[in-house]
This record gives C-alpha cells, sequence and structure tokens, in this order.
C-alpha cells in the first residue's frame, strides 16, 4: 500500500505542499498568482491597490491569450489595413489586442489614463479616481502571428505625480527607475505572465482548465555568465563599431578571443528573447545603428525598453543603451525609441566597455 508523504517547499517566500506519490498531481497545492499578490501586500504593508492593478492586467492577458489561441478560427490572422502611430502595419490581433487593454484596465477605475504603442495620444479614463498610469504593448512580436511564433504583451506601472493629471502628456513622461510594477504575457506553448514589483522576479503559468494563473518560475535569476546572443544580423552592415566588435569575437567561437563557441538566437519579439534570457540567460540587441540613429534606435522606451529592463535588472542582469542605464534616462516623448543591450550581466558589462573604448578612442581621433 503506498502512502502519501506531503513536502513543505518556499517559493520565493511562499509556501506551499507538493506530493511525492509517484505520479501524483497536486497542482492544486501551487501558490496562485492571487494569492502571491495578496501574501506580498501583506509583507510589504501595502493597500490592496496595487494587487487591484495587476489584477485588471491578469484578466486582460487571459482574454488576449484567448483569442491569440483561436487564431485563425476567429479569423483573427492577417492585416486589419491601418497603421499605428509609428506608420507600421497593424494586425488584426494588434488592433484587438489594444481594444482589450483599454476597456478591461479602465473597468475598475485604477488607472487614471494610459498610453498604448498602438495609439497617438494620451487615453484618458473619464470619471476616474485612479492615481495611477498605464503604458503597454498589447501585442509585441505581431510579425510572427501569422506563423504561430510566440508573441507576447508588455506593461509598466507609473504613479499618477501628485497634483498632476493623467490627462496631460508630462504625466507619463517618468523615467523607468519611478516604475511601480512590470512585466509581460508570453503566448506560446504555454501562457505565462512574468512580473515584477521591485521584489524580484516571478513568473506565473495558466492553467487552461481552470483559468487560473499558478507560480511556477519563482525568483528568476539570469545566470551572470552565458554563451547565446539575439541580434538581427541582417542589419550587420549598420552596426556601429562596439557592437561589431562583439559579435565578431562570439561569432570566432572557441579559436577566437572568447575561447568559447556562442549559439546565436533571433525571434523578432522582444518578449520571446527577454523570456529565454530570463530562464537560461544570454544578451539582447536591438542597438542604435547607421540607420536607426537619426530616430534615437529601435524599440521604444516607455513600452519595451523601461519595462523590460525593470524585470531584468530585478532579476540580476544589466540593462543599457551601450553606456548609458536605460531605467535612467529622462523621457522627453511618449513614442520615444532608444537602443537596448540588456541580459547576462558580464556579458552587458563587456558591451558597456567595448563601447566606452570606442568612445574613448574617437575622441581622441577628433582632437
Amino acid at each position: 500500500m503506498n502512502e502519501s508523504r506531503l513536502a513543505e517547499t518556499s517559493q520565493a517566500g511562499h509556501t506551499t505542499t507538493e506530493s511525492t506519490i509517484p505520479g501524483g498531481n497536486m497542482s492544486y497545492k501551487r501558490v496562485t498568482l492571487s494569492q502571491f499578490l495578496m501574501e506580498g501586500q501583506h509583507r510589504y504593508g501595502g493597500s490592496g491597490t496595487l494587487t487591484s492593478l495587476l489584477t485588471d492586467i491578469r484578466t486582460t492577458c487571459k482574454m488576449i491569450s484567448h483569442e491569440v489561441n483561436r487564431g485563425a478560427m476567429a479569423g483573427n490572422m492577417g492585416v486589419a489595413g491601418t497603421e499605428n502611430v509609428q506608420g507600421e502595419e497593424q494586425k488584426k490581433l494588434d488592433v484587438l489586442a489594444n481594444d482589450i487593454f483599454l476597456h478591461m484596465t479602465a473597468q475598475s477605475g485604477n488607472y487614471a489614463a494610459m498610453a498604448s504603442e498602438e495609439l497617438e495620444d494620451v487615453h484618458v479614463v473619464h470619471g476616474s479616481a485612479g492615481r495611477y498610469l498605464l503604458l503597454f504593448d498589447p501585442l509585441d512580436g505581431s510579425s510572427n502571428i501569422d506563423i504561430n511564433i510566440a508573441v507576447g504583451s508588455v506593461f509598466s506601472i507609473l504613479r499618477l505625480p501628485d497634483g498632476a493629471s493623467g490627462e496631460t502628456l508630462e504625466s507619463f513622461l517618468q523615467p523607468g527607475v519611478k516604475q511601480v510594477a512590470a512585466g509581460y504575457a508570453i503566448y506560446g506553448s504555454s501562457t505565462m505572465l512574468v512580473l515584477t514589483t521591485g521584489h524580484g522576479v516571478n513568473g506565473f503559468t495558466l492553467d487552461q482548465n481552470i483559468g487560473v494563473f499558478v507560480l511556477t518560475h519563482p525568483n528568476m535569476r539570469i545566470p551572470e555568465d552565458a554563451s547565446e546572443f539575439a541580434i538581427n544580423a541582417s542589419r550587420a552592415r549598420f552596426w556601429e563599431p562596439p557592437v561589431k566588435r562583439y559579435i565578431d569575437e562570439c561569432l570566432a567561437g572557441a579559436e577566437g578571443p572568447r575561447g568559447r563557441d556562442f549559439n546565436m538566437r533571433w525571434v523578432a519579439a522582444m518578449v520571446a528573447e527577454v523570456h529565454r534570457i530570463l530562464c537560461r540567460g544570454g544578451v539582447f540587441m536591438y542597438p542604435v545603428d547607421d540607420k536607426n540613429t537619426k530616430q534615437g534606435g529601435k524599440l521604444r522606451l516607455m513600452y519595451e525598453a523601461n519595462p523590460m529592463a525593470f524585470i531584468v535588472e530585478q532579476a540580476g542582469g544589466r540593462a543599457i543603451t551601450g553606456q548609458d542605464r536605460i531605467l535612467d534616462i529622462n523621457p522627453t516623448g511618449l513614442h520615444q525609441r532608444v537602443g537596448v543591450i540588456l541580459g547576462s550581466k558580464n556579458e552587458v558589462d563587456r558591451l558597456e566597455r567595448y563601447h566606452q573604448d570606442y568612445e574613448a578612442t574617437a575622441g581622441k581621433a577628433e582632437v
């Protein structure tokens, strides 16, 4: 006769019970996202507002996940025939995901206003007494939608400054260090919600059978060393010398100055790239280059770079533009673009040194 034995395990400060019976299923003993948020509220003496803010986003991401999973069966594939504020062609799911975000996060009245990568101006939540601002990229990597590769949603939460109005653009123009919380949902082989409130990074997987996010990746940490890099190699002819130096050394492999082989990855969806780095390390680069330098880079500071930099730093990694820490940038516009280099600490440190070396050399040459 088999005997049941329960083992107590701690997951980033959360206690749960798991079965040690071979083949036993004790998934109902896992910590749910709701429980996790409530425990955090009690631990850090919160008012419950942040729990409510993140609960809105949880529901939003579940709804977007449902629409992504339905795909062609719901007629969600293909282009919408419209362009976003950046002049980029929108997919049908871009538009739908944006509408879901705006509608579902406005109902509770927690947010005074929102800003979306898909909208030109601030979206004010009329009648709301909320003291928080929401920024989001409703569907990152939408070019992958029609070929069934992972896409995701990215979000960032800021406090509404004292005496400020959510109707003004200036209320949103806060550096990334001011973020209250940030996270992303990734819609892949499973749907996951990864978030930080400034106390580490935790990942939750959606149990599709019961519609609940459960803690599966507690206290996610990025290894300091790595042998993977992600960059759009088709832009190699535009790269600045520090980036080219780094990539050339990686490609030289064990026979080169790095003394080991590297793998290259490129999904063309920042959510997927960052998620891989959180799970096993590496570095992701979409740097300023000769082609995008006039616009400041490729990725949006407020909707992509800031929330991802917050997550990466909370997981022990680093995030820079080349020489500058992303979270220290004082934004000048809602759709401002920047160069992004993030991931394992020692790799980003190296890239930072290469940029500093190049700037020092270039400065001497000018003299």
